[in-house]
């Protein structure tokens, strides 16, 4: 079987959520499977080599413009050319006319529940991605083979969001995993480098908001605003790759412009860098209004730092019983579990150890087994 798969951003130098969980896949795929042929397409825009070489896998930098032009044109063109026999796009989108049986990752439809696309907040960026998946998904759905998702939370939402019958049973939940190199860092000459690199304070609380609203970015900056005026020790709180002007906005809505001086942000930070800021960090903030699964949750965990997330939504079922849930919408509630799990230290060493435990449920190899399970499957159903 000649499988393509569409991994149009594996190829770019600052890698997110879905880009992550594609280019797993496909790691994981070339230590399984060695009988099936696999072509990778992708975007030649930038030029990061993130995949191994393996005999059975052919790398394809596929030229076509824009992403919706890419997808739509120069995609199912190509699998046609390349004599594939079916097609997995990894990230939510795919051709509306797929020249052979399709499978689609759809990772979440929150673009799909929310009431406009000009609800504030969110980058213009953001809002046109928004609209071309909520043009694009409904008719997706309609034509998938397969549909994966990656919680049993976010397999409910689309189910009733699409109308699903009982017997259709194309969408399957395959939970993500989460990467071996996540682990406790305990190398000084690592940790100093990392913390000299990005200029960390000695000591701080991790969070990684974003300018989606669906990050909760406002609800963390109140709830740490009011965790230090009630007078707690001048911890940091460290954030990853935000806009400082946009933050700065965030602080004046909150009536706290001065806690710009206690906040530090680090810039884009690559992933394996990732595990020594967690490692030397006192917890992780995941209070997010919204999640399909919340892979930094299992990250924080495998790295022996606990974790605040949210009562809503994926977080209780990724997290089990291994995080300490606060409602999002409540800064006050996140206030009071940062002061518990910071002052706390029988509590502290409790989340500890639960999330070491929990987040040795997942793995990246256990995920490509299942996906490689479905697409036996699509195959045998179109050659029976």
């Amino acid at each position: 079987m000649r499988i393509a798969i569409e991994g149009q951003r594996l190829f770019r130098l600052k890698k997110h959520g879905m880009d992550m969980v594609a280019l797993e896949l496909v790691k994981k795929l070339q230590l399984i499977d060695r009988e099936n042929e696999y072509i990778i397409f992708v975007k030649p825009d930038e030029d990061d080599q993130c995949i191994p070489k393996a005999a059975n896998f052919t790398i394809v930098p596929l030229a076509g413009g824009a992403y919706p032009l890419w997808e739509q044109r120069a995609l199912p063109k190509a699998v046609k050319e390349y004599g594939c026999d079916l097609l997995h796009c990894t990230s939510n989108t795919a051709p509306l006319n797929s020249p052979v049986p399709l499978i689609v990752t759809l990772h979440d439809i929150i673009y799909l529940e929310s009431v406009s696309i000009f609800k504030k907040g969110g980058t213009w960026y953001q809002k046109f991605g928004n609209m071309y998946r909520r043009f694009v998904v409904p008719k997706v759905v309609e034509k998938s083979d397969k549909i994966i998702t990656v919680s049993h939370f976010e397999k409910n939402r689309i189910k009733s969001f699409f109308g699903f019958p009982e017997s259709d049973n194309r969408l399957v939940a395959i939970y993500n995993g989460v990467s071996e190199h996540f682990k406790p860092v305990s190398d000084q000459e690592v940790l100093d480098r990392v913390r000299k690199q990005y200029h960390l304070p000695p000591r701080f609380v991790f969070f990684l908001g974003n300018t989606d609203p669906k990050k909760n970015t406002k609800g963390v900056l109140k709830a740490f605003s009011d965790y230090l005026k009630a007078g707690h020790e001048a911890l940091k709180l460290v954030m990853l790759d935000y806009d400082k002007e946009a933050l700065e906005k965030l602080l004046i809505e909150i009536g706290d412009r001065d806690l710009i001086n206690h906040i530090h942000l680090t810039g884009y930070v690559v992933n394996s860098d990732l595990p020594a800021i967690y490692s030397m960090s006192e917890l992780f903030l995941y209070p997010s209004l919204r999640e399909s699964f919340g892979i930094p949750m299992l990250e924080a965990m495998r790295c022996g730092v606990p974790v605040i997330t949210s009562n809503t939504s994926s977080m209780p079922e990724v997290a089990d019983d291994a995080a300490l849930f606060v409602d999002p919408y409540k800064p006050e509630q996140i206030t009071a579990a940062m002061t518990k799990m910071l002052h706390d230290q029988t509590i502290r060493k409790e989340y500890i150890e639960k999330g070491l435990k929990r987040a040795a449920d997942f793995s990246w190899k256990s995920m490509a087994e299942d996906v490689l399970k479905l697409y036996q499957e699509v195959a045998d159903n179109h050659h029976s």
